[in-house]
């Protein structure tokens, strides 16, 4: 009752659009709680760790 290996359909854009999505909603809610300066702050927080994680995996650059 073995079935065959099918390929799976390719689900990375939309995941990167709906991570867009749910980022953009967080800061525009951070910004009307706390205002900008708070989203800049977690904007190079965020964008420490990404390049952390780009280093650690042996990502471009």
């Amino acid at each position: 009752m073995s079935r065959p290996v099918q390929p799976v359909q390719d689900y990375t854009t939309a995941c990167l659009i709906m991570a867009f999505v749910n980022l953009l909603w967080v800061f525009v809610l951070i910004y009307v709680l706390w205002g900008l300066p708070s989203v800049m702050v977690l904007s190079v927080v965020l964008n420490a760790g990404i390049d952390r994680c780009t280093h650690r995996t042996g990502g471009a650059d």
